[in-house]
């Protein structure tokens, strides 16, 4: 399927598309031929859904199960820390990677 030349699909088993330009809030885009509002600013490198996903999946990308989806996610919706649990990051924040006073 056609999908917005904004959007780019890493691996053909991926349930999402990685940004490749900035999308602001109520721009249509397009995912697998159907066209959606984007529900919110999605930044270079983030990710939309390629087709519905339901609490529990696995999120793909570049083939792989990054993560598990916490709450329904409609076909082009922003997939962010909001929605899926990291399979690699307990905290899901960059927050907690930063040093802080005294750490090493």
């Amino acid at each position: 399927m056609t999908s917005d030349p904004r959007l780019l699909l890493l691996d053909p088993q991926d349930d999402i598309l990685v940004a490749i330009g900035r999308i602001r809030r109520g721009e249509p885009i397009v995912v697998e031929g159907q066209e959606v509002p984007a529900d919110a600013d999605i930044a270079l490198g983030h990710k939309v859904a390629r087709h519905r996903l339901e609490p529990g999946m696995p999120v793909r990308k570049y083939g792989v199960a990054i993560g598990r989806v916490t709450r329904p996610i409609a076909l082009g919706a922003h997939v962010h820390v909001h929605n899926i649990a990291s399979n690699y990051t307990a905290t899901h924040t960059l927050d907690d990677a930063k040093p802080r006073s005294g750490d090493a």
